[in-house]
């Protein structure tokens, strides 16, 4: 081979390389944008938190809005926040094309609907009962005659029927709905995360969050199934979030300055 042609061969491979680098970006964005734009899933509370969004006077605030926005940023496409009431009702919309990417808590029934990246949040859930119960623990609060409320559909809910054998576990649709509904003594106890509850406990005197725990709940990146490029994609940026620092970012940047980040479930 004469030393005249090589330089030729060289570039003809390095165009190879490059035009297939793009065609594989093409593809992933076409997988995981294919609007144009990344539409990611969150669910709206006041509570915030690692999965909780909240809607705030310029747009948006948490943990999965700052990983959504660095997520589209990379891709290099905009982002788009698309709005839940709950995580069910993420799940429930899987099927119908109108979120590309999600952030939320998963359990076996859900990771047969769509497909799970690393887990980054594990949080232990328990209850807050009203003002003057004379629940104290898991025992007096498992008893016939009681309400439980919880975000229905939700691993949590799933979860607090699975533990209380005699109690009633009723589900409602937002947040602020149970929030009210605890503040008038209307039910006697609330599920969620206990990092969420003891929030609430501070803004509505005389509830008392649980000692004990029922259930650790984990909560990872999501896309629908069979997206096997966007999977590989979001993996890998997850993977890099938790190590790089900027998942622990997100979490100061949403208030949880306090809050250590765990990723593995004791």
């Amino acid at each position: 081979m004469s030393s005249q042609s090589m330089p030729r061969i060289a570039g003809l491979i390095l165009g190879i390389l490059m035009t297939t680098s793009f065609a594989s970006a093409d593809a992933l964005k076409d997988e995981i944008a294919p609007t144009g734009k990344l539409r990611v899933a969150i669910a709206i509370s006041p509570a915030g938190g690692a999965f909780w969004s909240t809607k705030t006077e310029n747009g948006f605030a948490g943990v999965p809005v700052d990983l959504g926005k660095a997520m589209a940023a990379q891709l290099g496409v905009p982002v788009e926040y698309v709005t839940h009431n709950n995580s069910g009702q993420i799940v429930d919309a899987v099927g119908k094309g109108t979120w590309d990417v999600t952030f939320l808590p998963k359990d076996p029934e859900r990771e047969a609907r769509m497909s799970f990246g690393p887990i980054y949040e594990v949080a232990d859930a328990t209850y807050i009962v009203k003002a003057g119960s004379p629940v104290n623990d898991f025992a007096t609060l498992d008893q016939p005659g009681i309400k439980v409320a919880a975000v229905n559909n939700t691993t949590t809910m799933r979860g607090a029927i699975a533990h209380l054998k005699n109690a009633k576990v009723a589900g409602y649709q937002t947040y602020d709905e149970i929030s009210n509904l605890l503040k008038a003594g209307e039910i006697d106890a609330f599920a969620l995360s206990r990092d969420q509850l003891n929030a609430m406990a501070k803004k509505i005197p005389g509830t008392r969050v649980l000692d004990e725990t029922f259930k650790q709940t984990v909560t990872a990146v999501a896309v629908p199934p069979k997206h096997p490029q966007a999977l590989a994609f979001v993996v890998k940026f997850m993977t890099e979030a938790i190590n790089n620092g900027m998942l622990r970012a997100a979490y100061d940047n949403s208030g949880l300055k306090d809050r250590p980040v765990r990723t593995q479930a004791n």
